[in-house]
């Protein structure tokens, strides 16, 4: 964790809070302009410009990726369905070790139209990342399976709870291979979280924070800053810290309402600003008039 004195290095500001409109290289130089050298590359940016190229781009700004993401999406029955999704995130791992990512941040996946079965797309999600095991291993990237709230669990992600992203890696028992990504927009509400986070523990590969709004308007992309909404980041943040985590926190905004329509550099400039108040225990809420 972030201690009181931590600077920018400690700041990880994933491209996602740029929108899905701004290409790789505009959000990567808007993380160089404000000083942030660490970031999570979202996969359709990479994807629209390649991995060398991407690789290139950071290089060139000083910026370093943390993850890519997201991989995952392995809840299909169909048999071909689910082999081509497999092999997407072969390539996803080859492309997180060409810009130099440590983790592949892996989420379930959803129910297909028509799939009525939970049982099965969580059993087919786990034994998806079986599979995925000994590529990631030999690739040198980390799959970190990342919990969503349950209300994306019908199309998104039927793996809902901290309890049992914990469970999977007892199940996958693949050492450093397999970790877990912490979100505190997806894993908030839950009573059981301080008994999960410590029992995570040395699992803990990334941390991502937003905040939930209360009167948030879209079940994906109305994410807040920390501090705007109704998340108790002291103790969230105590409880991460109580497990011995040293990673950088990892702003992860999904905000179609607001951020995404601001500019590249007031984004990032945000961030880090309220990352310096997350890191000295002062929430006060963000003032946008100044951001």
């Amino acid at each position: 964790m972030p201690d009181r004195d931590a600077d920018l290095n400690t700041l990880c500001i994933h491209q996602v809070c740029f929108g899905f409109e701004r290409g790789f290289a505009a959000c990567v130089a808007a993380l160089e302009r404000q000083g942030v050298g660490l970031t999570a590359v979202w996969h359709d940016k990479l994807a629209a410009i390649g991995a060398t190229a991407a690789a290139r781009v950071l290089a060139d700004h000083g910026v370093v990726a943390v993850a890519l993401c997201p991989g995952g999406l392995l809840t299909a029955r169909d048999a071909r369905r689910w082999q081509a999704a497999l092999e997407h995130n072969r390539r996803l791992l080859d492309d997180a070790a060409t810009i130099g990512a440590r983790s592949l941040v892996t989420i379930a996946g959803g129910l297909e139209d028509g799939e009525r079965d939970l049982r099965f797309a969580r059993d087919r999600a786990l034994e998806g990342l079986a599979r995925l095991v000994p590529t990631a291993r030999a690739a040198g990237v980390r799959l970190a399976i990342e919990p969503l709230h349950p209300m994306t669990c019908a199309f998104r992600g039927v793996l809902t709870t901290l309890a049992q992203a914990n469970d999977w890696c007892d199940l996958l028992d693949a050492g450093d291979t397999v970790g877990i990504a912490l979100d505190s927009y997806a894993t908030w509400w839950d009573p059981d979280l301080p008994a999960q986070i410590a029992r995570a523990g040395p699992r803990l590969l990334h941390l991502h924070v937003a905040d939930w709004l209360p009167d948030t308007r879209d079940l994906r992309l109305d994410r807040g800053m920390p501090g705007d909404g109704v998340i108790d980041f002291d103790s969230f943040l105590a409880l991460v810290a109580a497990t011995g985590f040293t990673g950088p926190l990892e702003f992860e905004i999904f905000s179609a309402r607001h951020w995404w329509q601001q500019p590249t550099d007031r984004i990032a400039a945000a961030c880090a600003a309220c990352a310096g108040a997350l890191m000295h225990r002062d929430l006060s809420p963000v003032d946008r008039r100044r951001n």
